[in-house]
């Protein structure tokens, strides 16, 4: 998300960070690049015109003119400004009401909150270790009451299905009864969509709401809707409440302006990202985060939670121990470590992560996704021994492990030489070699 608004931002500021001195002429320069920039994002207009006023304004006042580094100044402004446009600091999602709390999605038909709902319940059950039931009221759509069911089960929630013939009202207040009964933490209800925003949707909404008494009333939006979705989060924030904002398929959208738009339109923070599929692509939204990611900074605490998360610390002592004795290591330890990068979200999300030019980034991360998917069906073509043992590979089981992975006897032959040289490399490593090479260059690092 935001690659095309990140590379043209990231452009803009690296120009102005070697600049001895800020003036007129260069702010309202780099002005036009970031206006340039929002315009092609799909960001709101009034949105657009807020936020370079505000920039500005700071910018040719006495924040710049008496700091030591304008240009870093300027960029600092850009980066504060943003992280006020998507929310100022981060608001959270509130839990702190009295059990059962009921968290009530809304949105339109194709936003995605049915696998939204099933995301958050993964995200309270695993991050806030929670009981959790959920529900469907779409009885107009008996297909997304089956796929919640079916999705609870994956993620290990509990799942309420009414008796038929109950309005959707009558469902939700049921399943808040269960929920005391069953003495669950959170109670999700799912809410009917539809393709455009009609009064008979609303009125559904708010009777709901009414009668379950929601503590969070979150706006499911599709990332993808551009000025759509901004249309639709303010028909919904006249109607409801709304504590919270879900932005789906934050994954698919290069340009981010809904993201950047629909705070300021409801007034509401986003709460939550939807970053793709599977039922664990939901991350809490940080717009302090973001803002860097956005302006090439990296962002690089959230790398090291999500590390934390999927890397077990057993098989990294196991890999360290491997590493440090200098043998061990084999092709089938390489292949887990290249999952682990899959696990992670490949490189594009690796490279997202860290400060970085966005330019180059998205070239190296989309060569690199390809080179780590091509080694893992190399690895994937061998024999278990010959992933223990490269040595025995010779030249027709090369030619055997091309075909069975579908690639060149080439790229067969470059894995095997990169592994080599990491074998070297880790028997260097062995035996206090590492801290002699390091003690030779004492006093001499940077």
């Amino acid at each position: 998300m935001f690659e095309n608004l990140s590379a043209r931002l990231t452009r803009t500021t690296e120009k102005l960070r070697g600049r001895g001195r800020i003036t007129e002429d260069n702010i309202a320069e780099a002005l036009r690049e970031v206006r340039v920039a929002l315009l092609e994002a799909d960001v709101a207009l009034p949105v657009i015109k807020s936020f370079i006023e505000a920039v500005k304004a700071k910018a040719l006042g006495a924040e710049v003119s008496a700091s030591l580094s304008p240009g870093q100044a300027f960029i600092g402004i850009l980066h504060r400004e943003m992280v006020e446009l998507m929310g100022g600091a981060r608001a959270g999602f509130s839990l702190r009401a009295q059990p059962p709390i009921v968290v009530l999605l809304a949105g339109l038909q194709g936003a995605g909150k049915t696998t939204t709902a099933a995301k958050l319940a993964r995200w309270l059950i695993e991050r806030e270790k929670k009981r959790v039931l959920l529900t469907s009221t779409d009885i107009s759509r008996p297909a997304a009451i089956l796929q919640l069911e079916r999705l609870a089960g994956e993620v290990g929630a509990q799942f309420f299905r009414a008796p038929p013939a109950q309005s959707p009202a009558e469902i939700a207040r049921a399943a808040l009864d269960e929920a005391r009964r069953g003495v669950f933490d959170i109670l999700i209800v799912d809410t009917a969509g539809r393709l455009h925003v009609d009064e008979a949707l609303m009125a559904e909404v708010r009777q709901i709401d009414a009668l379950v008494s929601a503590s969070e009333r979150l706006f499911v939006v599709d990332a993808m809707a551009g000025q759509d979705a901004i249309n639709a989060a303010r028909a919904f924030g006249a109607t409801l409440d709304l504590t919270g904002i879900v932005l789906t398929k934050a994954d698919g959208d290069a340009r981010g302006g809904a993201a950047l738009s629909v705070r300021q339109v409801t007034g509401k923070p986003i709460v939550f990202m939807g970053v793709g599929e599977k039922t664990d692509a939901l991350e809490p939204f940080d717009p302090e985060r973001m803002a860097s990611r956005i302006l090439g900074m990296g962002d690089v605490v959230s790398l090291v939670e999500q590390v934390q998360r999927e890397v077990t610390s057993d098989e990294a002592t196991r890999i360290a121990q491997k590493v440090a004795r200098g043998k061990g290591f084999d092709l089938a330890d390489l292949k887990g470590q290249l999952e682990q990068v899959q696990k992670l979200g490949g490189m594009s999300s690796l490279l997202d992560k860290l400060p970085a030019a966005a330019g180059r980034r998205a070239v190296s991360a989309d060569q690199g996704d390809r080179e780590v998917r091509r080694q893992i069906a190399i690895i994937n073509s061998m024999t278990q021994r010959e992933r223990r043992q490269p040595g025995v590979i010779d030249g027709s089981r090369r030619r055997r492990i091309a075909g069975g992975a579908g690639v060149q006897v080439q790229d067969v032959n470059r894995l095997l030489k990169q592994f080599q040289d990491m074998q070297r490399m880790m028997k260097s490593m062995k035996g206090g070699h590492l801290r002699r090479l390091m003690g030779a260059f004492k006093g001499r690092l940077p």
